[in-house]
C-alpha cells in the first residue's frame, strides 16, 4: 500500500491498458471482407437498395463509429458496447451470407473463421466493455470566480 502524504507515489492508473490485438484483428478483418462481398451480394437478388444499404451499414458505420482509444481517429465516439454489438453485427452478416450464397464447405470455412475471431478477440471484447470504454462526458470543472 502507498501513501502519497509520506511521498510516496501512487500507484499507476487503475485504467485497463487496450489489448494488443494484431492476429485478433487480422481474423476480424478477414471475417468483415467476406460480409463485405457476400452481404450486397445475397441481397442483390431481392434489391440493390438492401445492397447498397448493408454496405453503408457494414462499412460506413464502423468508420464513423468509433470508442476512443480503439482506433487512431475517432471521428463519433461511442461506448465500447456499441463497437462489440457492431463487430458482433459483421461477423454475424459474414456467417449467414455465405450460408446463403455459398457451397456448405465455405460456409464452414467462414463459420470457423468468425467463431475464431470471436474467441480471439475476448480480451479486447473485455477492454471495450469495462471502463477503459467508456464515453460518458467529462465532468464539468466548478468555476471559480474572483472577489
Amino acid at each position: 500500500m502507498t501513501d502519497a502524504a509520506a511521498g510516496e507515489t501512487p500507484p499507476e492508473s487503475t485504467v485497463l491498458a487496450r489489448p494488443d490485438d494484431r492476429i485478433p484483428s487480422v481474423l476480424r478483418f478477414s471475417a468483415e471482407l467476406v460480409a463485405w462481398v457476400a452481404t450486397p451480394w445475397v441481397l442483390a437478388g431481392h434489391s440493390w437498395l438492401l445492397a447498397a444499404a448493408s454496405l453503408v451499414v457494414l462499412i460506413g458505420l464502423p468508420a464513423v463509429l468509433s470508442t476512443p482509444g480503439d482506433k487512431n481517429s475517432v471521428v463519433i465516439a461511442v461506448p465500447g458496447w456499441v463497437t462489440v454489438l457492431m463487430v458482433l453485427a459483421e461477423l454475424g452478416a459474414a456467417v449467414v451470407s455465405m450460408w446463403l450464397l455459398r457451397p456448405g464447405w465455405a460456409a464452414v470455412a467462414v463459420t470457423l473463421l468468425a467463431t475464431a475471431s470471436v474467441i480471439a478477440e475476448t480480451p479486447r471484447r473485455r477492454w471495450l466493455l469495462s471502463s477503459a470504454g467508456d464515453v460518458s462526458p467529462p465532468r464539468p470543472r466548478p468555476v471559480r470566480r474572483r472577489p
